[in-house]
């Protein structure tokens, strides 16, 4: 039986991924009592001692695990932090972006999990790059909103505390606005850009999910495809897969309202092509829960690949 043994379970991601794994009889799980988390014996101990250790610590603290183990080690390591998402000695952690990507993963010591606002970025871009629809130096603007526990537990301290005289104010707030976001290098490598995209993250008071949009020109593309043409190229890309999936196209302009919210609790992404048909332009969404395949779903995802275990659909 495997241990699995998560660092920093006490925080958001970490809990997140410990109540789905609570019911789990095909795993042990190696746990560090809250008291103890700054005990580093304890947790270089624990992190020997596990089969994969899965990081859900600041980036400081996610390579500090990294050197506890050193080159002996045989621990395999899912590291949830932004600190080695760009990293070639890695594996990224998005089972669906290409083909062979689950057999990396399984086969890996170091795997990468994306950033929730990255998932649904290069779960769109990518597959329009791959298919040569989107030029590597098309300018790209990605605009999200997410709920606000992806601000960690001291945001969801301030939103939710209703004695503060200001409750925070504003029931929704930009953010990253020297447009320097810790996602942008990720998304711009792991999507196969060669430039630069502009990146706008914004946060609502609703506790959980995302959406994260990709507008296009048709006509700036190769090829000047139609919607229908993207949304072809976006469901062939995904085709057959559990997790991911494109949304019908017609079930998709029948939409009035998209809800952000509406995969809150699953471990799932839809994408949705939005247009008329013959205009100029096409607005790609992704909607997925920033705790699910945005972040403690996606490492769950990767523990079982690593393990060889099957997903049930």
């Amino acid at each position: 039986m495997a241990k699995i043994f998560i660092d920093g379970e006490h925080g958001t991601t970490g809990l997140q991924i410990r109540s789905r794994l609570a019911e789990r009889t095909d795993i042990e799980i190696i746990s560090i009592p809250e008291e103890e988390r700054r005990n580093t014996a304890l947790r270089e101990e624990f992190l020997r001692e596990a089969d994969i250790a899965i990081l859900c610590l600041p980036d400081d603290g996610a390579k500090e695990a990294v050197s506890m183990l050193g080159v002996s080690s045989t621990t395999r390591i899912i590291d949830t932090s932004t600190a080695h998402r760009v990293d070639p000695d890695w594996v990224y952690g998005f089972a669906e972006s290409d083909p062979e990507r689950p057999e990396q993963i399984a086969s890996a010591r170091f795997v990468s999990n994306p950033g929730c606002y990255s998932t649904g970025a290069i779960g769109i871009l990518k597959p329009l790059v791959d298919a040569a629809l989107l030029p590597a130096d098309y300018p790209v603007s990605i605009n999200a909103v997410s709920g606000y526990t992806g601000g960690g537990k001291q945001l969801i301290a301030q939103m939710e505390d209703e004695s503060r005289p200001d409750y925070l104010g504003a029931p929704h707030f930009l953010y990253g606005l020297t447009l320097a976001h810790k996602h942008v290098p990720e998304m711009k490598i792991r999507s196969g850009l060669q430039r630069t995209p502009l990146f706008s993250p914004s946060v609502g008071r609703f506790a959980q999910g995302m959406a994260v949009q990709v507008p296009l020109h048709l006509a700036d593309l190769d090829g000047s495809p139609s919607l229908r043409s993207v949304h072809e190229a976006l469901a062939e890309h995904y085709r057959g897969q559990n997790i991911v999936a494109v949304v019908d196209l017609d079930e998709s302009m029948a939409i009035q309202r998209l809800d952000p919210t509406s995969l809150n609790g699953k471990d799932t992404m839809n994408i949705y092509v939005f247009g008329s048909e013959g205009g100029e332009h096409v607005n790609v969404v992704a909607v997925l829960d920033n705790l699910g395949k945005g972040a403690s779903g996606a490492a769950v995802q990767n523990m079982d690949l690593m393990l060889g275990i099957t997903p049930v659909d």
